[in-house]
């Protein structure tokens, strides 16, 4: 959730400038009030608006805004959405009753209902579906036996008592469950609509019903723009502030400085010198994220990866504060292991979680080039090559283009005497970037994750053999029993579950199963008047706290 996401990069059209020629942000509507419209830029196109099948995180922010699940995040306070508050808990932690809000309601005016949860979490876990993010309702009733293919989506543990009441069942204690029924995948849907529509579900606006704070009208799935409008059928709209969020794709962090300039935008995300040049600007502000980017080495597909003194070597030629600071300057830090740093805490020391972490492993993440062309030749030899050849693929914005650039130069400084490196870059498309990663045809691929709750194991659930996200399909079975213990047999004892994925985080940092690189903070420039878009716990902005003023 957690969730793929992309950043920002050249190149729009310039009839994109047309696009926006009209965005305002106050239009009469009527009453002697003015509709107050948040014009904000997006990286890239919704892939999709179907909760069960979206995996990115433009998708996840453009749901958010217009689905309501049973939580939502005020801040950093998780409160009531969909439900009326916070769940009943019992036998164990392994019961959860919510109670639905009587007058919640869909956009054609139906109510929202308990068989509308129910519905939608059976139909994300069938394999039918082909959700990629079936594996988060593991925990839930007989929900691993789905996903296996052993018993009928049917079978799981959520059920509708009445319209008003939903109870969910667990096979094993989750600590965080309740953050993640923040997801876009624990979203409910209508099914007459999905059963409409079929496989165009989700594709067009047009095949959509909303419970959200805003509706969504006119969108396509090719769409590089795309607006959201104020729900008033919406429980709590008297406390949604924005009347309309204008969307616009744009990759060029030119053209976005100039939008944000021209008055056509109200918040925009900026890199490189542009983000180094306007930090003295009052408009600039920085919004660390629960987010890593990392390399993910397959080696399948090049056998000298397999090598951990390789491994070792391509991390330890990684100068990540060099980086930072010359190539993104956006705030991003760097990162010593895939788990972001303020993110999580120890309950009884209140010790951050990666710090702690990084202080036994952190040193397979520092820059050593003289050390990297030592292990270089070491693991070359030992795999009887003398040249690594291989392709780094990741997005096609400027932001990704540039960190090719900087990764194909540090990688190629490894060659020493008979040893060389061949290296190649690929910029794709976001979208094809993650189909590529998906079905392992990557020698390397730059990866990203943020958190969708603030927890480790939204992180450490990638890397384990049987997850499709698992890129590189790096495995090792110590750190596989790590992650079940802490999701299993120690999920009731916070002590035992932090030191299991402790011990994780740091068999996947020494085992260099993949290259952490930087933990992400976006560089924004934000008009003044905006107020309270931050980013929550999830990752995600809630657009029904924002106001402007």
């Amino acid at each position: 959730m957690a969730k793929k996401f992309s950043v920002i990069s050249l190149g729009m059209a310039a009839t994109m400038m047309l696009l926006l020629a009209a965005c305002g942000h106050s239009a009469h509507k009527g009453n002697g009030q003015h509709a107050v419209t948040l014009a904000r830029m997006e990286s890239d196109l919704i892939s999709t608006m179907d909760p069960a099948r979206a995996t990115d995180a433009i998708s996840s922010q453009a749901m958010a805004n217009v689905y309501s699940g049973l939580y939502r995040y005020a801040g950093k306070t998780l409160r009531g959405d969909m439900a009326t508050g916070r769940a009943k808990v019992t036998n164990g932690q392994k019961t959860y009753t919510f109670k639905l809000r009587p007058n919640a309601k869909w956009s054609d005016g139906k109510a929202v209902t308990a068989q509308d949860f129910v519905y939608a979490w059976r139909r994300a876990i069938n394999p039918a579906t082909k959700s990629e993010y079936a594996y988060l309702f593991s925990g839930i009733k007989n929900a691993d036996a789905i996903i296996a293919g052993n018993k009928p989506a049917s079978s799981l543990g959520v059920y509708a008592q009445g319209k008003r009441t939903l109870k969910v069942e667990l096979d094993r204690v989750i600590p965080y469950f309740e953050p993640l029924l923040t997801l876009k995948t624990f979203y409910p849907v209508e099914k007459a609509q999905v059963e409409k529509y079929g496989d165009k579900y989700g594709n067009d606006a047009t095949t959509l019903t909303f419970n959200g704070p805003f509706t969504m009208k006119h969108w396509q799935s090719a769409d590089t723009s795309w607006v959201q409008t104020k729900n008033k059928a919406y429980w709590n709209a008297k406390n949604v502030h924005l009347d309309k969020i204008k969307n616009q794709v744009v990759k060029s962090t030119d053209t976005a400085m100039n939008l944000f300039q021209d008055g056509k935008l109200d918040d925009v995300t900026i890199t490189g010198d542009a983000a180094k040049q306007m930090q003295s600007s009052d408009e600039y502000n920085v919004v660390p994220q629960n987010a890593t980017f990392y390399l993910e080495l397959n080696q399948k597909r090049v056998p000298a990866f397999a090598n951990l003194d390789v491994r070792r070597a391509l991390s330890a030629a990684l100068n990540r504060k060099q980086f930072v600071r010359q190539v993104l300057g956006d705030g991003s830090q760097p990162a010593k292991t895939v788990i972001p740093t303020g993110m999580m805490y120890s309950s009884t020391a209140g010790k951050d979680f990666a710090t702690e972490a990084a202080g036994k492993v952190g040193k397979y993440a520092e820059y050593d080039l003289a050390a990297a062309r030592k292990l270089f030749a070491k693991g070359m030899t030992a795999t009887g090559t003398s040249t690594l050849h291989f392709t780094i693929v990741s997005d096609d914005t400027d932001n990704a283009k540039n960190t090719l650039a900087y990764l194909q130069n540090a990688f190629s400084k490894l060659a020493t005497g008979k040893f060389k490196v061949d290296i190649t870059t690929r910029s794709v498309p976001f979208k094809t970037r993650i189909a590529l990663s998906s079905s392992h045809e990557t020698d390397m691929v730059v990866s990203a994750w943020a958190a969708n709750y603030p927890d480790p194991s939204s992180f450490l659930d990638l890397f384990t053999a049987s997850n499709q996200y698992n890129s590189g399909q790096w495995h090792n079975a110590q750190y596989d029993q790590l992650v079940r213990r802490a999701e299993g047999a120690d999920a009731v004892s916070a002590t035992k579950r932090w030191t299991d994925m402790q011990r994780a985080t740091q068999i996947l940092a020494s085992d260099v199963g993949v290259i952490p690189f930087y933990q992400r903070g976006a560089a924004h420039l934000t008009n003044g008047k905006v107020q309270g878009m931050q980013l929550s716990p999830n990752g995600l902005i809630s657009f029904d706290q924002v106001t402007m003023h």
